[in-house]
């Protein structure tokens, strides 16, 4: 093989590995901009399904866990859907969602 051959698949390896390098450059960017979400205080404003009737006190499943919860104002049957208002220690307060909350 001629020296002038071998160079085109080398100029184009090492194009591909410069931008291969570039785009892990910018999503490495892009994961520290992120907004860190962890916590319970990212959970408020959420929606939760009661896993049974809230009277005032029950069982609510949010993020895929079951949470000890408290109904702020009237009962609320099992397998409704709830919005959480606040959080103290592992209790969520919660309220009955309505459809203006879609």
């Amino acid at each position: 093989m001629e020296l002038s051959q071998m160079r085109e698949p080398l100029i184009v390896g090492i194009i591909l590995m410069g931008a291969f390098f570039v785009f892990c450059i910018f999503a490495v960017i892009r994961s520290q901009r992120r907004k860190l979400s962890a916590g319970t205080e990212d959970m408020i404003g959420k929606v939760a399904q009661t896993q049974t009737a809230l009277n005032p006190r029950g069982t609510v499943l949010a993020e895929g866990e079951l949470w000890t919860a408290i109904a702020e104002g009237n009962r609320i049957r099992s397998g409704e859907e709830v919005i959480i208002t606040k959080i103290e220690g592992l209790r969520l307060w919660v309220r009955r969602k309505e459809k203006e909350d879609e």
